[in-house]
């Protein structure tokens, strides 16, 4: 059933694209056929509604070929499935449509739909005939998720109050997730395993921002820590498998923005709240001291002059109680893996980081016919250390957690809107297990339609 209202809100949201256009050239035909007060008003109220609403979005299309073994045993067996062969995948990673509308007076909503590796649930649905037989279905993989819908007030652009499912800005990759603001075809890589990516709760905002600095603080929900993991730490964490998410403890974020230097973005997040009560299972008095503080520090950085582009980050996040915590998810009933979060549970480390940097360069920026254009070429280079299980009681048994990346290729923006590209990538493990290179190529679009 809940399958069913997502796709009947997902197909209303596409028909709405292509209702108001041709509702406005309706209404045009009548106000050049018709003089009187009726049709002019309609043309005068439709136009004031469409210049307030914005529409917008991004979207992801990549192929790509992993030149290693994907056999589920290969960190336990590396030489005997180190040469496995290849496989390949065709992905849609993420197709978003953003909306939104002002009221007036300081008042404005947002929304942001996203259909993920192409936007159905994953699920197996059983059925009986009439004969009594069983039949089972299975749906493609995927997700579609609202991932923002907020009401604001501003009063002006250093004082702006926004409330609803909102964007946690901590890391570089959450607050820059469009396709434009990374080079590779898939998201960095290291946020994306030890934080929540895109990271959108429901909460409450404050932000605002001048020439020089960009500041937001948020109140939020607390993580779950049930949906912690040896490999993905956090990632999970924000998700709920009710209806509602879940507060029985809270946590704040902020972020601050600097911009004194043309062409430089200076950021810093941070995090902060418990997670291990969140839960509608009391867990027995002798957790009663166990918070599991969630910590995070964060830096990242973006300058683009002079024909160069270049981007990194730097994080840290800290779990407290980790060894009590994985002691009572052992104990606790085994969920479905709903979202994605791992359904057996595993160690958690008490600590994760990850590090990443970028280098590209525009060459047709050399040439004076493409100098102010925004027709570009960029070679770029990436590297990324993560490690979700830098330091724990489990760190020496979870080894492949840790990961090294290297990526090399190609985006060309044949316009603003439009990227096309291209990559070669190996991630580099500990000597026992396999190496994992690969190639993928990659178009991707992001704008706004209507704004």
């Amino acid at each position: 059933m809940i399958r069913s209202y997502i796709k009947l809100i997902s197909t209303l949201g596409l028909v709405t694209l292509a209702f108001v256009p041709s509702m406005a050239q309706q209404v045009d035909d009548e106000a050049d056929a018709h003089t009187g007060a009726t049709s002019t008003s309609n043309q005068t109220t439709l136009k004031k509604i469409a210049s307030r609403l914005t529409i917008g979005g991004y979207g992801e299309a990549v192929m790509t070929r992993n030149l290693y073994s994907d056999h589920f045993n290969r960190y336990k067996y590396p030489e005997q499935h180190a040469n496995d062969g290849s496989h390949g995948q065709f992905d849609l990673p993420h197709v978003v449509i953003n909306l939104g509308y002002d009221f007036g007076q300081g008042w404005t909503l947002g929304s942001e739909i996203e259909f993920e590796h192409g936007g159905t649930e994953s699920a197996v649905e059983v059925d009986a005939d009439e004969s009594g037989e069983y039949e089972a279905e299975i749906e493609k993989g995927g997700e579609v998720a609202l991932e923002q819908f907020w009401i604001q007030k501003s009063w002006n652009p250093m004082l702006n109050l926004r409330a609803g499912e909102i964007i946690v800005p901590v890391g570089a990759t959450n607050m820059h997730h469009n396709p434009n603001e990374f080079f590779t075809n898939y998201r960095p890589e290291g946020e994306f395993y030890i934080l929540p990516c895109t990271w959108h709760q429901i909460g409450i905002s404050l932000w605002g921002h001048n020439d020089k600095w960009r500041y937001e603080a948020q109140f939020l929900p607390g993580l779950d820590s049930e949906r912690f993991g040896a490999d993905c730490f956090i990632h999970y964490a924000a998700t709920s498998c009710y209806e509602y998410k879940i507060a029985n403890v809270y946590a704040a974020a902020l972020r601050i923005d600097n911009f004194s230097i043309k062409g430089l973005r200076l950021g810093l997040s941070g995090y902060m709240g418990n997670s291990f009560k969140n839960k509608l299972k009391s867990a027995g008095s002798k957790y009663d001291d166990v918070k599991g503080t969630v910590k995070i520090l964060t830096f990242d950085f973006n300058y683009d002059d002079h024909n160069f582009i270049a981007r990194g980050n730097y994080d840290i996040a800290t779990i407290s109680d980790a060894q009590q915590i994985t002691t009572f998810n052992n104990s606790y009933p085994k969920h479905s893996g709903q979202d994605g979060s791992p359904s057996k549970h595993q160690p958690v480390g008490e600590k994760a980081m990850a590090l990443g940097g970028e280098l590209g360069y525009n060459f047709l920026g050399l040439s004076s016919h493409y100098a102010n254009s925004n027709t570009r070429l960029i070679l770029f280079g990436r590297y990324e250390y993560y490690n979700p299980m830098k330091s724990g009681t489990h760190k020496v048994a979870y080894e492949w957690c840790e990961r090294k990346r290297l990526a090399a290729g190609i985006n060309f923006y044949p316009m603003k809107e439009i990227v096309v590209k291209a990559e070669f990538s190996k991630r580099f493990l500990k000597s026992q297990y396999n190496n994992e290179p690969s190639i993928s190529l990659g178009i991707a679009y992001c704008g706004w339609f209507v704004k």
